[in-house]
């Protein structure tokens, strides 16, 4: 991306962040759950929203959209298509190429089905903007599509290059990784990365954005096909097979209970 322009995190509820894209005039805004946030984060930043990219449709990330189409009447909305979000004027689908103009970005959208079937995210200029898909050191519950489709999604994900930032929207990667360095205690990644993580947010910092090349090392559920994660399930669930969907359902279904 642009030296010019900065990807700002917006917290909101308990653990969201709202990804602002922005240069110093101008701004869009990643998953919306929440206006008041959005627009404090404008006027302190004096921007002016003409944006919006959805990545699917749960509350926490659309909630905000009818508030800021009040206050910004003439804002473009990216979203996947179908009719879940009320508002999207640039319904978009695997391959699009988006231009987040006035800025000087451009995206990919890439389908990534699995946490909802509609679930899309955004890559370009080394940013992967992933929704609920992919988190630091975890993923996302599989609530409307099969953990296969989870599954090939985070591997199309782990398929973009290793420098690649990772925005994710929640504020998960203490508790994820907890659980990763119970499955996986002799990785060192796993070690260094929580003693990080733990003094960022003892700061109040956010640990987010990650680098993929760290979640290849250390995210559990990008490296179904390692052997220790194997053995690991094997020890808590029994004799199964090493394809790489049982191993991941069986991951999603240990972490879904931790």
């Amino acid at each position: 991306m642009s030296d010019s322009l900065s990807v700002t995190p917006v917290p909101a509820f308990a653990d969201n962040y709202l990804w602002l894209i922005h240069d110093s005039h101008h701004a869009w805004i990643v998953d919306p759950g929440e206006a008041q946030p959005v627009i404090e984060m404008l006027s302190k930043l004096q921007l002016v929203l003409v944006g919006v990219l959805l990545t699917h449709h749960h509350g926490d990330h659309v909630g905000g959209l009818p508030i800021l189409r009040d206050r910004f009447p003439h804002l473009v909305i990216y979203g996947p298509q179908g009719p879940l979000i009320p508002g999207i004027t640039n319904p978009v689908k695997e391959g699009d190429g988006i231009s987040l103009a006035p800025l000087n970005m451009t995206l990919t959208v890439l389908e990534v089905p699995g946490h909802t079937l509609d679930h899309v995210a955004y890559y370009g200029q080394g940013r992967l903007f992933c929704g609920d898909t992919l988190f630091a050191a975890g993923c996302g519950r599989v609530f409307e599509g099969t953990p296969e489709q989870m599954h090939h999604s985070l591997d199309k994900l782990a398929a973009l290059p290793p420098s690649t930032s990772i925005y994710c929207a929640h504020e998960y990667t203490l508790k994820n990784l907890e659980f990763a360095c119970m499955v996986d205690p002799d990785n060192d990644v796993l070690q260094r990365w929580h003693a990080e993580a733990q003094s960022q947010r003892t700061q109040h910092l956010p640990t987010l954005p990650s680098i993929l090349g760290r979640e290849l090392q250390g995210n559990p559920f990008l490296r179904v096909r390692e052997p220790a994660l194997h053995a690991a399930l094997e020890r808590r669930w029994g004799p199964m097979a090493a394809d790489p969907v049982t191993i991941f359902t069986a991951l999603r279904q240990w972490k879904n209970q931790f």
